[in-house]
Order: C-alpha cells, then structure tokens, then sequence
C-alpha cells in the first residue's frame, strides 16, 4: 500500500516519494506569539501531529520542524499594550502555546527555531536576493521583486493581475510595483531592531520561514504544510524567495488544512467568535476536541458547535470504554489459550483497512471507521464468559497501535483509591450482600459526584474515574 497526498502545488494526488528512503524532512508554519492559541489555530497543530505520528509509525524517520515568530508588527503593538519587552512578551505566549499543545497530546517538535535566533541567516538571505537582483533597498526596507520571478502564483494558481486584488499592502510610491513584498523593514523609533546592511531594522515575516527552512532543513524538503490561509500570500512568497536563492523546488509538498468554523460562522474578530484552547479544556476532555479535529478529512471545512463536540464526546467514549473494559478483563483472563486463526485474520483485515485510509491523504475520518470495526470485534469477545488474555492483548495492541497515530485514548496509569472511596466501594458491596438496596444505590451516587464511575460485572465491581 503506497502513500498518496493531496499535492496543494500540482492539485492532485500524488505518490509520496521522500528525498533520501526513509527519512521525511517537514515544515510546518508555527505561532507568531502574541497571544493565546484559538479553536482554529488546534487544526493544523493537530493535524500535522497526526501525519507526523503516522510516517513514524511507517518506519519513516521524520525531522519535524515547526518555528516561533516572535517579532513582527502584532508583537510590537501587543508589547506596548502590555507594557513589557517584546523578548519577554514571547516567552510568555511561548511557554503558553507550548502547554496548550501538550494538553491536546501533541508531540514536540524535532525543533522550534524562532526568528529571533536566526537573524544573521535571515540578514544573509536577503543579500543574496540582492545580489541576483530578486530584492531592492528602498528607504531602508528591502523588497522582493516578484516580476522577476517568473512562476510567482504557481501555488496559488493565480498571475499577477489577479494577485493585486488579493495582497493587502499599503500603498508605497518607494516601491517598484505594488506587489513587491517586504523582506527587511526598517525600524521605527523605540522599536526593537537589528543592525543590517541596510540600517536598523527587523525581517519581513516571509523571509524569516524561507532562511530557518534552508538552515535546519536543506534546499529542498519532503512536506511543507499549514492552513490553507497561508497558501497566499505567505507560502508563495515563500517559494519565490527560497527558489530564486537556490534555483530548486523549495519543497515536493505542499500540504494545506482547510478553515474552522463556528456555528456555520467563520471566525474572526469582528465577529468575536474566537475560543482559546486552553478555555475549551476547562469543558472538555482535550481528546474529545482532538477526536473532533480528525472526525471530517483535513481539507474539508469542519463546523464546530455544541452539537459537534457531544457527537465526538459520545464516539470517543465507546472506543474509551472497549479499552479500559479489555484492560479490566485482563486482569481475571486465563493465562493461557491459542487464539483463534480467525481472530488474528479478523484484526490484520481492520489494521489493513486503517493503513489503507491513511495511505489515501491521510484520511482521519475513514481511518476511524476502521478504528470502530475493531471496537466492535472487541466488544463482542468481552461478552463471551471466559477470555484468553492472548487474546484479549491483541485486541489491545492494535488499539494502542491506531492510538499511536491518533492519540485519542486516555492511558492512565492504574491508580490506588483514596481510603475513603475504597471504604465507600467496601460498605457498597457489603449493603448489596444484605440487600440494603438503599444504602448501596446512595453510595454509588455519593462516588459518582466524586468523579467515580462504578460498574458491576461477572468479574466484580470495576470503576473507572471521569
């Protein structure tokens, strides 16, 4: 089974063929840190996570860089408001985004570089646009001459006239036409800034992804990835600029997640319908919200609501509930006992099936399907009197097998009751023995309200924590 992507540069599906057998080296576009990470911002964070897990989980060894911009305009403007030095406003949102990501089971990143780090080989990248005649100085600022680039609009599929109506610039008689874009920009008074060949001042937000891709990375990489917003202006510029330097494709794909919306409503500012991440979790379980992100295929829309969320809160709990069921009944299973050639036959199908759909663009949502076929093989074993913990370690591999792409369980740690619960569960069994029918159903009412779910079985009583 060969891996295809939606190549966003040729409009197809494409084989993915890496570089060098083996290895990936990815790129995905990271925060400009000057804020809290919002609802829309979880998609691409998510879903890069999941394709990043699977070509692990493929035997690819993947190089996995995502960066911190953490100086532009919004950084100043939001320094200024809060009164604090752009260096520290960017540790704190930092250090934010980097919790909030961890708290929806995002793994970390081979490497998150930030411009501020980089300075000398963003300064470097621009000389050299200036050498080939690609960049000009004006006033201080450098622009990149984009009708020197003869396949500007090749990711977009839009030419240059189209492209006026969509590049949101000031108007700027310093520059050569109007879609020339800002690679170096000179410092205003009391800014923060660097020393250059072209005066004080900062990089262009562009540049900055162009010269990190090329440093940590090389001339060309495997995947370039964001949300489809970046398309334009922000990864054509960066194709432009990288590919006039180094005469080579930038990168053979380009990956791209489609918008979120709320309540049929994009999000935006005017409209005020933004919901931080770290707000959403004080409601939900995180991997009910990472359930939901991969519940539609990432270059669909998706539509978040109330409804929404309880739909993907009740999918979860049922593949929740087969885990932890299989790992109750595994503790009274027999030892011993040859599992069934039907069995084995039955789960190396489904893990087939979910190989196959992530193969096809990495599809989440059919993968699930096939995520929900084993849960229901599962089910159906747990029903039978006697088990065979063989058996039932299978079934549990290949779920933690799914969930290594996925990372939509929850595997705690078995965890030792406080005495009071244990004493509670004690007097429970004891009032059911001496049919005190009151007595138990209040007790388990008292340990519901502290988080404690009970659930009598053949085996005994088993509980489970909210």
């Amino acid at each position: 089974m060969t891996l295809k992507v939606y190549n966003t540069l040729t409009r197809k599906k494409e084989e993915f063929v890496p570089i060098e057998p083996g290895k990936v080296k990815m790129y995905v576009c990271g925060p400009t840190v000057y804020n809290y990470i919002h609802i829309g911002n979880g998609r691409p964070v998510i879903f890069f996570d999941v394709v990043r897990r699977y070509l692990e989980s493929q035997q690819y060894e993947v190089t996995y860089i995502t960066n911190f911009t953490d100086v532009d305009d919004k950084m100043i403007r939001k320094a200024e408001e809060m009164a604090v030095s752009v260096p520290d406003l960017a540790e704190t949102f930092i250090a934010a985004f980097l919790e909030d990501i961890q708290t929806l089971g995002v793994h970390d990143a081979t490497l998150n570089p930030r411009v501020t780090d980089n300075i000398q080989e963003i300064i470097d990248f621009i000389a050299a646009l200036v050498e080939k005649e690609f960049a000009y100085e004006a006033g201080g600022d450098v622009y990149y001459r984009t009708l020197k680039f003869a396949d500007y609009g090749k990711l977009s599929k839009q030419n240059l006239e189209e492209l006026q109506h969509g590049i949101r610039v000031e108007v700027d008689e310093r520059k050569e036409n109007p879609q020339d874009f800002v690679l170096w920009k000179a410092a205003k008074p009391g800014e923060i800034y660097w020393d250059s060949p072209w005066g004080q001042g900062r990089p262009g937000w562009h540049i900055e992804c162009s010269a990190m891709v090329r440093k940590y990375l090389g001339e060309t990489i495997d995947i370039h990835g964001g949300g489809q917003d970046l398309t334009f202006p922000h990864h054509e510029c960066e194709i432009a600029q990288t590919e006039a330097v180094t005469g080579h494709p930038m990168a053979n794909y380009w990956l791209h997640n489609a918008f979120l919306n709320i309540d049929n409503e994009k999000m935006s500012k005017s409209l005020g319908n933004g919901i931080l991440i770290r707000d959403l979790v004080k409601q939900i379980k995180p991997q009910v919200f990472r359930f939901f992100m991969l519940s539609a295929h990432y270059r669909n829309p998706l539509n978040f609501s109330d409804e929404s969320l309880k739909q993907a809160a009740n999918a979860l709990e049922r593949i929740q509930n087969a885990y932890d069921n299989m790992k109750h009944r595994l503790a009274t299973a027999s030892a011993t006992g040859e599992v069934e050639a039907g069995m084995t036959d039955k789960l190396q199908a489904i893990s087939n099936q979910f190989v196959e759909k992530m193969n096809d663009d990495f599809n989440t949502p059919d993968a699930i399907t096939a995520v929900f076929d084993l849960v229901a093989e599962a089910n159906l074993y747990l029903q039978q009197e006697r088990v065979n913990a063989d058996a039932l370690k299978l079934y549990m591999a290949q779920l933690e097998a799914f969930d290594a792409t996925l990372g939509i369980l929850t595997q705690q740690a078995d965890e030792l009751l406080d005495e009071e619960i244990e004493q509670l569960i004690v007097e429970r069994t004891e009032s059911r023995k001496t049919k005190n029918w009151a007595r138990a159903d209040e007790i388990r009412d008292l340990l519901t309200e502290k988080g404690i779910f009970l659930e009598d079985t053949p085996q005994g009583i088993r509980w489970r924590r909210k």
